[in-house]
């Protein structure tokens, strides 16, 4: 791949030029120069601003399935019920954390292509006594957006703390951050940022849960971020990451976080229409499940061919389904700083010349 590749992938996304030049800025020590700590509460001031949240900011040094495991093992203690939403294939995988922290997964499952019924969710709740619930707002694999404002609702009014992964909406489209207690994002995804960082807001209830449960590791574990003086970190920090993060964050900043959603929006309302002249249609089968930062087609049993002509032929990256529709599912990422509809419209030349 060269400097010239069109990156339309679901993350990790195209790199715009001032991020990678922020990112080689000389890096200060964060353990010793007096300017981190200053820094550093700017940056998370910035982040806060972004998710729209006046809840307290984490950013970890790792990719975001770190941010996953840690609020997990940060909040489920050994024998807590937890009611796991899932509708794809990271909601599933909660399940998998939360038997790792010795918790009780009590897992809602229900079709790739279905929303959740918040009677039924609601139903679940009162029969149960749940600790903890875990989902995900977008199912980056099948492009399929939740709408969890109702269920957040009832899981807030019934006490239940709630662990959204919002890592592929989280700065292209609303989420409902307000009523999320661990809600996470991560760099490489709208924030158009390189690998390497999970970020998470963390409220007052579920620091509350973190001093209530015993902590058996320590990188996974939020509690020593908790009060934590800035000038001196529990690890030392990506520093070079953070300067990549912040400029990310300025560009959204800039531009206005409801222009970026609008940008986003575009972008996908254009990619299934011209999926639709194509005979393409989104995964999930109903627009109002399709995410503003993905757009799953279904290719059945060509998916893998048709990604490497694109590559091969127009050099341009997509993606396919992962798992069993790995072959299947053909993945237009127009997300972050690609998404744009010049972007969009060359991707889907591209793959009208592949189809026919």
């Amino acid at each position: 791949m060269d400097e010239n590749t069109l990156t339309m992938t679901p993350g990790p996304t195209a790199v715009p030029e001032d991020v990678r030049e922020a990112m080689a800025k000389p890096a200060m020590n964060p353990d010793v120069n007096p300017e981190f700590a200053s820094y550093y509460e700017t940056l998370l001031d910035k982040l806060a601003r972004v998710y729209g949240t006046d809840d307290d900011m984490v950013v970890l040094g790792g990719e975001g399935i770190l941010g996953l495991e840690t609020a997990v093992e940060s909040l489920v203690a050994p024998g807590d019920d937890v009611l796991c939403l899932a509708n794809g294939l990271y909601g599933d995988g909660f399940a998998d954390f939360v038997e790792m922290a010795g918790g009780n997964p009590v897992v809602h499952d229900i079709d790739y292509t279905e929303a959740f019924d918040p009677d039924h969710v609601a139903e679940l709740v009162e029969s149960g006594e749940f600790a903890t619930a875990t989902m995900v707002h977008c199912e980056t694999p099948t492009g399929l957006l939740n709408d969890f404002d109702e269920i957040l609702q009832t899981l807030q009014d019934a006490g239940v703390l709630t662990i959204v992964d919002a890592v592929s909406s989280l700065g292209g489209t609303a989420v409902p951050v307000e009523n999320i207690d661990v809600c996470l994002g991560a760099s490489q995804k709208c924030f158009s940022s390189p690998p390497g960082l999970t970020t998470m807001s963390v409220s007052d209830a579920a620091w509350e849960k973190v001093e209530a449960t015993e902590q058996d590791g320590f990188y996974t574990s939020l509690a020593p971020w908790q009060d934590a003086d800035f000038s001196f970190l529990p690890y030392t920090h990506l520093v070079s990451n953070l300067y990549a993060l912040e400029a990310s964050l300025d560009r959204i900043l800039d531009e206005g976080r409801e222009n970026v959603f609008a940008r986003h929006e575009s972008a996908a309302d254009l990619c299934r229409k011209r999926g639709e002249e194509l005979g393409l249609s989104p995964f999930p089968g109903s627009e109002s499940l399709c995410s503003p930062t993905v757009t799953a087609f279904e290719i059945e049993g060509q998916a893998t061919d048709v990604q490497r002509q694109l590559y091969d032929d127009h050099d341009i990256l997509v993606t396919t389904g992962l798992g069993d529709l790995e072959d299947d599912i053909l993945r237009v990422g127009h997300m972050g700083y690609n998404a744009t509809e010049t972007n969009v419209e060359t991707t889907m030349d591209a793959l009208e010349s592949v189809l026919d």
